[in-house]
């Protein structure tokens, strides 16, 4: 198109230089002729004059002879002394072509004749209208001419280059679908193209067709790998940079459940059991380094099978893929584990540090079907022990009867657990900031085992809740901790006793805890009992009358992990709680979160007001105790202010 835009250019130049050469000559050819006109002119007038006298010369033979107008545009007769004595003068004006040509060449002069005698005198001017119409034609002809030559081929040109265009675009589309075609069936482009009419026709264009099909190659892969990439990211668990469950689900569909051959193996889930402990009372940065602690044991224990693959399915679950691995090996599997988390747990002071559930999968086993099986086994490991693993077999799922094997078997170790009582209590002081604050040591508790091999607490307190067992529980640690103060004679120590929420909404746990704390009155007023913020949301009405009770036999109220929930301070004003303990997420990092800084000071203010202390737990560093102290806060507990430890 550029190329034909400037042959346009080309042929209107060419057309303006032609027409304008033609005219050049045009004009000379116009001033020529009037020269010779004017030459014939005054020889004819010449010899007229010569025999004629002034008398002779009338005015009215002169009008006739030559002032008819159309041989001279003027006439002027003059006798010897120059008077003139006829003039005739035509006022008919040049065409513009013709007027611009004179005015250029000074054609159309003024002439002069004097008779032999002397005694007349004519001064003439020619009509050259008939040469200047004449002009005006030839120079329509030139231009009307060249215009044509000029404009012709580019008619022809425009139509060629339609039609080449067309044909071109034929070409291009054909080639186009062979090329599709060919790519579809790995075939060979140039050979495609040997048995068609498009033989000739594409041949230049077969090279260019190649490249772009190198070039399309090269993109596509290009973009494969990038895709690849962002769903690697996507699929990525920030902390433990393991796959998430998103890359286990469609590791296991395509690998395991939907594979064409036969396939088998061992799965592997692994619960943090101390997850939320630790988030709680050390902080969520703790927390992230214990999941990663866990991460890289199984990571290292599962290495050493061929073609493992290890997955973080939440917070607290991993999945360990173990192809082609029997349950018999999957138990070392799970030996080695235990033995390792054991390891991790006595240098890091927990209670227990993970479990782990074995089931066997094979080829086309449904994902759903196999997480509920060894979601089973989870909860059998986390009923035997510290650090336990269970591996669930097929022959111990009779009649699919077993869902409930694991709720079953925890149902068993929790009531043995309170019939033996079985609890082993220790403490956490809160420290005071301030002499006039009062502050008070949180009671913990461990569950063992018949073996006497620790329970994790958190999987415990779980089951105990998910089987509406806690109220036992609950009654068991408060009077496990009544006789423990009576026995140590703790005079000057106060203690702070958690109860679950369902517990505490339950009119029957109210009546006998209310009738508990009489019977031992001195001890009462020296207990503060701990509810969560979230639990005494879901009853209002039942949590005002438990702590009217607590508060009735001279006990006091704590509201833990405050500001988790969305409660206004009209319903603290309403239930009237002596304490409140901010959540750990609000201590981590306080240092550097100006937010979190503002919003426990505008807590710590509102809660003084109506005369509520405030504490702040989960506290890891000196920095973190260091802003608590300066935001007013009555007390802090974590484990840079002490480590729970036996009572």
């Amino acid at each position: 198109m550029a190329g034909f835009k400037k042959l346009i250019f080309i042929q209107l130049i060419s057309w303006l230089l032609f027409a304008l050469l033609g005219g050049y000559f045009i004009a000379l050819s116009f001033d020529s002729a009037v020269s010779d006109a004017q030459q014939k002119a005054q020889r004819v007038v010449n010899a007229y004059i010569n025999t004629q006298t002034i008398e002779q010369l009338a005015p009215e033979k002169i009008q006739k002879a030559f002032a008819d107008g159309s041989t001279f545009s003027k006439l002027v007769i003059r006798d010897q002394s120059g008077q003139v004595v006829s003039m005739v003068e035509s006022s008919q004006s040049l065409p513009l072509f013709a007027e611009i040509v004179n005015n250029s060449f000074n054609s159309i002069r003024p002439q002069f004749a004097v008779n032999q005698t002397s005694d007349i005198k004519v001064e003439f001017t020619i009509n050259a209208h008939n040469l200047a119409s004449l002009l005006q034609q030839s120079l329509f002809i030139v231009v009307l001419i060249s215009g044509l030559i000029a404009l012709l081929p580019i008619i022809y040109m425009k139509s060629m280059f339609r039609r080449l265009n067309r044909k071109i675009s034929t070409t291009i589309s054909d080639i186009v679908d062979i090329y599709i075609n060919q790519n579809q069936v790995n075939g060979d482009l140039e050979q495609a193209m040997d048995t068609t009419r498009l033989k000739k026709l594409s041949k230049d264009l077969i090279p260019s067709f190649n490249r772009l099909s190198h070039f399309l190659q090269t993109k596509h892969d290009d973009i494969q790998n990038n895709a690849l990439n962002i769903k690697k990211e996507a699929y990525k668990d920030v902390v433990t940079n393991l796959g998430n469950r998103n890359m286990f689900v469609e590791y296991y569909e395509k690998n395991i459940e939907n594979v064409e051959k036969s396939t088998f193996g061992s799965l592997a889930m692994v619960r943090c059991s101390e997850l939320q402990t630790i988030n709680q009372t050390r902080g969520y940065q703790k927390g992230d380094e214990y999941v990663k602690g866990v991460a890289d044991i199984i990571k290292h224990i599962s290495g050493t099978y061929t073609g493992s693959q290890v997955f973080r399915l939440n917070s607290s679950d991993f999945a360990v893929v173990l192809p082609n691995t029997p349950l018999k090996e999957a138990e070392r599997f799970g030996d080695n584990l235990q033995s390792r988390f054991t390891q991790y747990q006595q240098n890091q002071e927990l209670s227990s540090v993970a479990n782990t559930g074995i089931v066997g999968y094979e080829k086309g086993k449904p994902l759903g079907e196999l997480l509920s099986i060894v979601d089973n086994a989870m909860s059998m490991a986390q009923s035997k022990q510290a650090n336990a693993w269970h591996v669930q077999r097929e022959t111990d799922l009779v009649n699919n009867a077993s869902a409930g094997f694991g709720n079953q078997n925890w149902r068993k170790v929790i009531s043995e657990v309170i019939e033996s009582k079985r609890v082993h209590l220790v403490m956490q002081n809160i420290m005071p900031i301030g002499k006039s604050v009062k502050a008070y040591a949180e009671i913990q508790v461990r569950f063992k085992t018949a073996e006497n091999q620790m329970l994790p607490t958190a999987s415990f307190l779980a089951m105990a809740e998910k089987l509406e067992m806690a109220m036992e529980i609950d009654r068991l640690i408060i009077d496990t901790t009544l006789e423990k103060v009576k026995t140590r004679n703790f005079s000057e120590k106060f203690f702070g006793i958690n109860v679950t929420a369902s517990s505490a909404h339950n009119d029957q746990f109210v009546i006998w805890l209310e009738r508990r704390l009489l019977k031992d009155s001195n001890i009462a007023s020296k207990l503060i009992f701990e509810v969560s913020e979230f639990g005494l949301q879901q009853n209002i009405k039942a949590s005002k009358r438990f702590i009217d009770m607590v508060h009735r036999v001279g006990a006091r109220i704590t509201v833990e992990r405050f500001g988790v929930g969305l409660t206004s301070f009209k319903f603290f004003r309403d239930l009237k709680p002596d304490f409140i303990k901010m959540d750990a997420s609000y201590t981590r990092g306080l240092e550097e979160d100006k937010n979190n800084q503002y919003f426990m000071r505008l807590m710590v203010d509102l809660a003084h007001r109506i005369g509520v202390s405030v504490f702040a737990e989960g506290v890891e560093s000196q920095e973190e105790k260091h802003i608590i102290e300066t935001l007013c806060l009555d007390g802090v507990q974590g484990y840079y202010i002490e480590k729970p430890k036996d009572i």
